[in-house]
C-alpha cells in the first residue's frame, strides 16, 4: 500500500490524474491534493484510502490541499456526509487544516463543511499554502 516518499516528507499512497493521497506517519496526518475537478468513484476512493490510514494507523490529522477542486457533486457531498464521515469521526479525527479551493463554487461549498465539522467537534483551520497547513498540523 505505502509506496513512495511524497515531496513533503509523507508516503505517496494514492495517485492519479485526479488527486494525490500521502501519509504523514510520524505526526499522524493523511494529506491529499486535488489536482483537478474530482466526482465518484474517484473522490470516494481517495476519500475512502484516507479513512483507512485513520483507522489502521490511529492517524488524526488530515491536510485537504483542494485548490485543483470545484464544489462537490451532491451525491459525492451526501456520501461524505453520511457514510464517510461518522467513520473517520469515530477513527479519532481531530485536526484538519484546508487550502481552499481557488474556485468560488468550492469556496462556499468548504466552508459549509467547516461549519458541519466544526460543530462535531474537529479543531479546522484554513491557509494559504500546503506548507503552512502541514507546519500547522505538526505543532498539534
Amino acid at each position: 500500500m505505502i509506496a513512495k516518499k511524497a515531496q513533503h516528507g509523507g508516503r505517496t499512497i494514492l495517485e492519479n490524474k485526479w488527486a494525490t493521497l500521502w501519509y504523514h506517519a510520524s505526526d499522524k496526518i493523511v494529506h491529499h491534493e486535488i489536482h483537478q475537478p474530482i466526482v465518484g468513484q474517484p473522490f470516494r476512493e481517495l476519500l475512502t484510502k484516507g479513512a483507512e490510514l485513520f483507522e489502521e494507523r490511529h492517524a488524526d490529522k488530515w491536510l485537504s490541499d483542494d485548490r485543483g477542486n470545484t464544489a462537490l457533486h451532491p451525491d459525492d457531498s451526501k456520501w461524505a456526509i453520511e457514510e464517510w464521515s461518522p467513520r473517520v469521526i469515530k477513527a479519532g479525527w481531530k485536526y484538519w487544516a484546508i487550502v481552499m479551493p481557488d474556485a468560488a463554487l468550492g469556496k462556499l461549498n468548504m466552508k459549509r463543511f467547516i461549519v458541519m465539522y466544526r460543530d462535531l467537534g474537529v479543531e479546522v483551520d484554513v491557509f494559504g499554502s500546503p506548507d503552512e497547513a502541514l507546519a500547522w498540523l505538526k505543532s498539534r
